[in-house]
């Protein structure tokens, strides 16, 4: 499934508490703030995809702090966004060596984790995220985890994290269509449908990989028309969608 969230909440500051000797999270030197303010810089280049200068403002707060485990973690998403994995992997977990509780730091590396094809081993990391009681978004990490429990075929796992993470922000999107996909691989297809329709009615338009779902959930409940509808709003909109060559294919 495509990505559930903007990943960067981390740069409002730290949420967890350090254990190596090399960073003090209660410091307060203009070391510090200079760090603090780059990277946030960082995360605001990084929502609009300005990746360049988002790697050079992370250079700046490194320049001011080099073990502020912030920059080490912005820096991580902005290589992921470059798919170059190994240094984003290197940088998320330098940044957990050097604070080793911080929610959004293991929520980021979860999801990295799992959009590189290690589904069951970014599950940890979001539980670890949500055992911090401070920590500000658990429906991000519960959503995740339900995420990647689909994506690694942990059906019922996967439909309690999802539940968890609506049960906290009713009516979010990116749990519903996930609920949409867990019912529909356990074979509730009138579940599925319920959530599927949820989320169409909230959304402006729908992905290739979403439409190929309603197709899926319309034909296994019999309803050949609706089916068709969506598969020509498929075939319209993504004529080249792997999700379109699929079509022919299905039951």
């Amino acid at each position: 499934m495509r990505a559930a969230l903007v990943l960067l909440l981390l740069l409002a500051g730290c949420a967890g508490t350090g254990s190596n000797s090399s960073y003090d999270p209660n410091a307060n030197t203009p070391a510090r703030a200079s760090a603090r303010i780059h990277t946030e810089l960082a995360g605001l280049y990084y929502q609009q995809a300005k990746l360049g200068v988002a790697l050079n403002e992370v250079g700046l707060a490194m320049q001011a702090e080099a073990n502020y485990p912030p920059a080490f973690n912005a820096r991580g998403l902005i290589h992921m966004a470059l798919r170059e994995d190994k240094e984003a992997e290197a940088d998320f977990q330098q940044s957990l060596k050097l604070e080793p509780n911080n929610s959004e730091t293991h929520n980021n590396y979860g999801w990295f984790l799992c959009q590189r094809g290690r589904p069951a081993d970014s599950i940890q990391h979001f539980l670890f995220a949500l055992k911090n009681p401070l920590y500000t978004t658990p429906d991000l990490a519960y959503l995740n985890a339900g995420l990647c429990s689909l994506k690694a075929g942990n059906y019922q796992d996967a439909t309690d994290y999802l539940q968890r993470a609506l049960s906290l922000r009713p009516g979010m999107l990116q749990a519903m269509v996930g609920m949409a996909e867990v019912s529909f691989n356990q074979g509730a297809f009138h579940t599925a449908q319920r959530y599927f329709n949820e989320y169409r009615s909230k959304v402006d338009g729908l992905s290739a990989e979403h439409l190929l779902l309603a197709v899926r959930i319309e034909r296994a409940l019999g309803n050949r028309g609706n089916a068709a509808a969506y598969a020509d709003e498929l075939r319209h909109n993504y004529p080249d969608a792997t999700q379109t060559k699929l079509l022919d294919s299905l039951r």
